[in-house]
This record gives structure tokens, C-alpha cells and sequence, in this order.
């Protein structure tokens, strides 16, 4: 029930605009958002990447709902990919497709994304395009394959999400396709129509979908956790199936499980972190605190000591 009531705040634009202006959730925030501001962004990332750690950069955002208003988008995008590839950060970029007008027009998305994906493939930098809530899902897809297939970008990834009914299916044909993807548990207010209620349950998917996904020598898989038990289920599969440590990565969010990402990392493996920057911190933060009761405690501890 926390936990939903949570992810419900998330979508309040009541409550987000109370938390936007309050200045020590803004503070407290930064625990998981590097900053507000592109060099926010890239000071993490340069930090980062002197520990051994690879980034993947997200601009926060999502649903505009003006066209003029995804130029602005664009142009970050276009900045944060010229830094990259200007200061040799080895990072990728991940998107989401409202924040770039799907909700306005198919066209106006695919348009943009193309801008962007056409200068991140002359910097050699990866994209995925984030996955949103169930009601995205399909048209999620379906732009991924197009921007793939039909105008060839080699350099472009997506999200699957192990809370979904559908996903091991969805995952099969990824595999049969060779597709690069990162699996992630979900952490959207779902129906029970459409995905597990039960952790257990979706915990089980997580671990099946990466056991069979690896297996197929031309698909990369990104294993997005930060529950143990996913990780020590992953390293069993990779070890039983032999899989070479270039054919996937770990990833984890930037503010939490900082060691173990260190750790997984002086073992060999490639561990990827997800760094969020802009103003608009506030759904993200949200759903961070309804993932683990932790970061709810450490929030309230935090706002009780300032």
C-alpha cells in the first residue's frame, strides 16, 4: 500500500508541484539525481568514470505536451552528446519518448530521435530509449524497431520490464533479433491486468528472461538491479551458459548500492550507472522512494536532521 500510494504522488501534479519548491526535498533529492544542470550531469560522470564506472545520462523528463517545447529537449541531448564525445566520457545516453513528443505526434518523436540518434552515432554513443508506464509499452516498441530497422540505427537500445505479463515473450523476440536491451523490474503504478502484483513473481520473470536471453551470442543485455539476489541469479547464468563479460553489463542507479557497484567491478564486470539530471527531478525521486522503504527512511531522516 506504501508503496502504491507512492507511485500515486509520483503522477500528482498537486504534490509535485509542493515538493518542486521545496527546497530541502530538492537537497535530499540530490542523493539520486547528480543536479539540475548539464554540468551537474558531467561533473558525476567524470567522477564516475575515474572509479572505473561507465554512465548512462538522462535528461529528466517526460510527457510534453507541446511541440516547440521538445526542441529544447533536442538540443540538451545534442549538448550532453558532443560532451561526450568531446571529453571521451565512453557514456551513453538514455530518453524517453513523451519527453520527445510521442504524446504530440509518432512523427514529431521519430523526427527527433533521429536528430539525436544521427550525432550520437557519429560520437559512437549508445542510446536507449527508456521504458515508460504499460499504456507505452507497445508504441515503445514499435519506435524502437522502426528507428532500428527501417532507418538502420545500429546505436539504439530499449527497456523491458520484468513486472509485465508480456515481457518474456517480448524478450524472446528481442533475443531472435539480437537486440540490445536493458531489463529492469518496473516501477510504474501498474494494474493487476497487466503485470504481477507479487514480488516474488516478478522476481521469478527477472530471472528466467535473463537466463534465457544470454544464451543468444548476438543479443547484449543489460541486468538493471539492484537486488542481490537478481545479481547472484545473473552470475549463476552467465557462469552455467559461459557467457563472455562483453555481451552484457550491470547497471544500477546513481545514489544507491554506491559499493557494490565498485565491487562488481573489480570483478571484471561491466557495470554501468544510471546518472538523471534536470528540473524535473520530482517523479523519478518518487519512484526511487517507493522502490525500498530505505530510501523513505532516509529521506525522512534527512529532512528531521536539516
Amino acid at each position: 500500500m506504501l508503496r502504491r500510494f507512492l507511485l500515486y504522488l509520483s503522477m500528482a501534479g498537486w504534490a509535485r508541484a509542493l515538493m518542486s519548491h521545496f527546497f530541502l526535498a530538492r537537497r535530499v533529492a540530490r542523493r539520486f539525481v547528480a543536479g539540475e544542470t548539464l554540468e551537474d550531469a558531467l561533473n558525476v560522470t567524470r567522477k564516475l568514470k575515474s572509479e572505473g564506472l561507465l554512465v548512462s545520462l538522462d535528461y529528466l523528463g517526460e510527457s510534453v505536451n507541446k511541440a516547440e517545447d521538445t526542441a529544447e529537449v533536442v538540443d540538451t541531448y545534442l549538448s550532453l552528446i558532443s560532451s561526450i564525445r568531446k571529453e571521451r566520457l565512453g557514456s551513453s545516453v538514455s530518453l524517453k519518448l513523451t519527453h520527445l513528443g510521442l504524446d504530440i505526434s509518432e512523427d514529431l518523436c521519430i523526427n527527433n530521435m533521429r536528430a539525436l540518434l544521427t550525432a550520437a552515432k557519429d560520437a559512437e554513443v549508445p542510446v536507449t530509449i527508456d521504458m515508460e508506464s504499460s499504456a507505452y509499452t507497445e508504441k515503445t516498441i514499435e519506435v524502437y524497431r522502426r528507428l532500428r530497422d527501417e532507418y538502420g540505427f545500429s546505436n539504439v537500445g530499449t527497456v523491458i520490464q520484468s513486472y509485465l505479463y508480456r515481457s518474456r515473450e517480448d524478450m524472446r523476440a528481442f533475443a531472435a533479433e539480437g537486440s540490445h536491451i536493458r531489463l529492469c523490474k518496473g516501477a510504474y503504478l501498474e494494474s493487476a491486468t497487466v503485470a504481477f502484483a507479487e514480488k516474488a513473481d516478478v522476481d521469478e520473470q527477472y530471472r528466467e528472461i535473463v537466463d534465457e536471453y544470454i544464451q543468444n551470442p548476438a543479443s547484449y543485455l543489460c541486468i538493471a538491479t539492484h537486488d542481490e539476489k537478481m545479481i547472484q541469479a545473473a552470475k549463476v547464468s552467465i557462469a552455467k551458459h559461459i557467457v563472455p563479460k562483453t555481451r552484457f553489463e550491470f547497471q544500477m542507479l546513481y545514489g544507491i548500492r554506491s559499493q557494490r557497484q565498485h565491487e562488481l567491478s573489480s570483478e571484471g564486470f561491466i557495470v554501468r550507472v544510471y546518472v538523471p539530471f534536470g528540473e524535473a527531478w520530482y517523479p523519478y525521486f518518487m519512484r526511487r522512494l517507493a522502490e525500498r522503504p530505505a530510501n523513505l527512511w532516509f529521506f525522512a531522516k534527512s529532512l528531521f536532521s536539516s
